[in-house]
């Protein structure tokens, strides 16, 4: 009965899961028609298997203890740094397309950099929260909590995952700017994460390269920026009102990863403009919502939780969008909720519901002055 009462008197949110609904059934439709060229795939039949999955996993995270969840925060942190080195080992890790991200399990691949997201957030969470009086001191304030990014971020880069280091390396240092670290250790030691990642990059031909073709992708766009190109068209024919489920021609065969990385130019193609703004709407509707309501979190570990969880699904989606739109180099990530792929829907619904969980503790826990943030 508490549970009614709160959503009544929070009625705004539930556009949150209104807008979850609204992006998840325009994957599904998009879907249809961006896996027609891989015939005998059943990728629209597998990823409503996800959805079936990840739907009750949300209704676990949102009524799920938090309390209990942070007592735990330190190992299922270390838990992280193990699967992240893990997926490293030959045998272990499965190698797909030059990169080590995922650990099979027999009926599907487990990509333990979703795993990792909330990992991170819960430990940084944690660390930042338990001693908010010694937020300027180097060990307790800054270093304490940056090992796990550092670790995780170094793991990534190894496996490489390029995209999902520069994810991770922006919420991290997200969280520390938010839990009041002084600006001068932000700003030396986010120099020099981004220092190290550029020269990662410089060190990387085919990462270098991708960078290159970025800024000149007509003439590059039979090579290097192919698939970026390629995503331009499929945006450019799609005009206000799109060519119709089905008749896009972009995924067949034209535009590669037409189901994952790169479903949103299929989207705009086939229900042109005016649905790509929809989606663009319901990402900014979700966050901005978020983001309002976390300020009335008491509890300093859970406004930092709710916060990493809003920052790595907003920051995620609008990397995504950049990067099918031109604006930043080719980069594959998912978009959160439309992309398909089975790892990143059950952890997105997972992190919608630990989100929605910290949203409801402001409306249940009584301020005091020790947890005012």
């Amino acid at each position: 009965m508490e549970y009614v009462r709160y959503f009544v008197a929070n009625r705004h949110l539930l556009l949150i899961p209104l807008c979850v609904c609204l992006l998840s059934i325009l994957g599904l439709l998009t879907l249809s028609s961006a896996s027609l060229s891989f015939v005998g795939s059943n990728y629209l039949l597998k990823q409503c298997l996800w959805f079936a999955i990840s739907l009750p996993a949300c209704v676990v995270a949102l009524f799920f203890p938090l309390n209990f969840l942070r007592r735990w925060a330190g190992a299922i942190a270390i838990l992280g740094i193990i699967l992240l080195a893990a997926v490293l080992i030959p045998g272990i890790g499965l190698s797909i397309n030059g990169s080590r991200r995922w650990i099979s399990l027999g009926l599907f691949n487990f990509q333990v950099s979703e795993f990792a997201k909330l990992a991170l957030i819960l430990s940084m969470a944690d660390n930042l929260s338990r001693k908010e009086e010694t937020v300027g001191r180097w060990w307790y304030g800054f270093l304490r909590p940056a090992i796990p990014l550092a670790i995780y971020a170094g793991l990534l880069l190894l496996e490489p995952d390029y995209g999902s280091t520069f994810l991770f390396l922006s919420v991290g240092f997200g969280l520390l700017f938010i839990a009041g670290i002084p600006l001068r250790l932000f700003l030396s030691c986010g120099a020099l994460a981004g220092l190290l990642f550029a020269i990662f990059i410089a060190l990387n031909p085919i990462r270098l390269g991708r960078i290159l073709s970025f800024f000149d992708v007509e003439s590059t766009k039979l090579t290097g920026s192919y698939q970026l190109w390629q995503g331009l068209v499929g945006f450019n024919s799609g005009g206000l009102f799109g060519l119709g489920l089905g008749n896009g021609r972009q995924q067949l065969f034209y535009l590669p990863e037409a189901h994952t990385d790169f479903i949103f130019p299929v989207l705009a193609e086939e229900l042109g403009y005016s649905f790509a703004l929809l989606v663009l709407l319901a990402y900014a509707v979700i966050f901005a919502v978020a983001w309002r309501e976390s300020y009335r979190i008491h509890n300093p570990f859970f406004f930092l939780f709710a916060n990493g969880i809003g920052m790595f699904l907003g920051i995620q989606a609008i990397v995504n969008l950049s990067v099918v739109m031109g604006l930043f180099p080719t980069k594959g990530m998912a978009l959160p909720l439309v992309s398909y792929g089975g790892s990143n829907l059950i952890f997105v619904f997972i992190l919608l519901g630990l989100l929605l969980n910290c949203l409801r503790s402001a409306y249940f826990e009584k301020p005091s002055v020790e947890n005012c943030h």
